[in-house]
């Protein structure tokens, strides 16, 4: 009888600190509900009315999906923004994602035993770290007209015969916002691979090794197959990053887009019509379609990934 008394007391003193995991999870979910969920229905419910400027939800007319249709049949600009956001993002996400693999395949090889990887690996991912303000700020004054240091070193190598105003140039200012948005954000892309590639077994390393096969063939038939989760992984958060690229496009044309609005992104199109026309309908109309942009292409890729990785599996065991 006492051993009953003592495990059912026992029991409820585990159930009640086993209550104490919900507790902590109380501030998440306040987080969530707060700065997340109700944002994003607040904004889908906004979405299908003419609210603006200092109209409340009330007092905004229901237009249906004249907003949308806005957006794509009578607004260039917004069509403009996605096909500027889809190239910045598919000109950096290419050379990342390369330059990625390559270090990650550097630091983690076995043969080279590299020393001080720690430290390269803190090198490398420092841009990440750096706040986007700070990077715009430093290459505006790099990439400056007249007399920036890049035009001074280009026109005293006689590479340029006069200086060049990189900011007025169309393909001037994007690569240069390519190239940061690649700089700033490869090495956390090759940490991210880094980790991936020390949870495969290295049991499989050594049985190729043994086998004969070279550090090429090792790491294009092993590692990169059992990377395809984290590469993918990377692709689609990559992806949705880009979806909302801001900062650096924003910041180098001092919120114009330009030159010739060839560097208005999507999130540049949200922000001006929210805080600068006050078009609230618009503009939740607009971070809608990214929305639904962003979760259509997520879940393509997530289930072209899962049946790719069906099919392998059903031939191996046909094999």
């Amino acid at each position: 009888m006492e051993n009953t008394k003592k495990k059912s007391s026992k029991k409820k003193l585990f159930e009640r600190y086993n209550r104490f995991g919900y507790y902590f999870l109380i501030p998440f979910f306040v987080g969530f509900i707060v700065f997340q969920l109700y944002p994003i229905i607040y904004s889908i419910a906004i979405s299908f009315t003419s609210m603006n400027g200092f109209q409340t939800f009330s007092e905004a007319t229901n237009v249906g999906l004249g907003n949308f249709s806005t957006l794509l049949k009578n607004t260039p600009l917004f069509i403009t923004s996605i096909q500027n956001t889809l190239l910045l993002w598919g000109m950096n996400f290419v050379p990342q994602i390369l330059m990625a693999l390559i270090l990650a395949a550097w630091w983690t090889n076995r043969k080279l035993n590299l020393k001080g990887n720690s430290f390269w690996k803190t090198v490398f991912y420092l841009p990440n770290m750096i706040m986007a303000a700070s990077i715009a700020a430093l290459f505006l004054g790099i990439f400056g007209y007249p007399n920036g240091p890049a035009n001074l070193l280009l026109t005293n190598l006689h590479i340029i015969s006069h200086p060049f105003n990189f900011f007025q140039s169309i393909w001037g200012t994007r690569s240069i916002i390519i190239f940061l948005q690649f700089w700033m954000w490869y090495g956390s892309t090759a940490i991210v691979l880094v980790a991936g590639i020390s949870s495969i077994d290295d049991a499989l390393f050594e049985a190729a090794r043994i086998d004969g096969a070279s550090d090429g063939q090792i790491f294009r038939k092993i590692t990169l197959p059992l990377l395809r989760p984290i590469v993918m992984y990377t692709f689609v958060t990559s992806f949705v990053g880009g979806l909302q690229v801001f900062d650096i496009p924003y910041l180098l044309s001092s919120g114009s887009g330009g030159p010739q609005n060839s560097t208005y992104t999507l999130a540049m199109f949200i922000y001006n019509q929210a805080f600068q026309y006050r078009n609230y309908g618009i503009a939740a109309a607009a971070s809608v379609i990214l929305l639904i942009i962003a979760a259509i292409v997520s879940i393509a890729l997530f289930r072209f990934f899962r049946e790719r990785t069906s099919n392998k599996d059903l031939v191996g065991g046909k094999d």
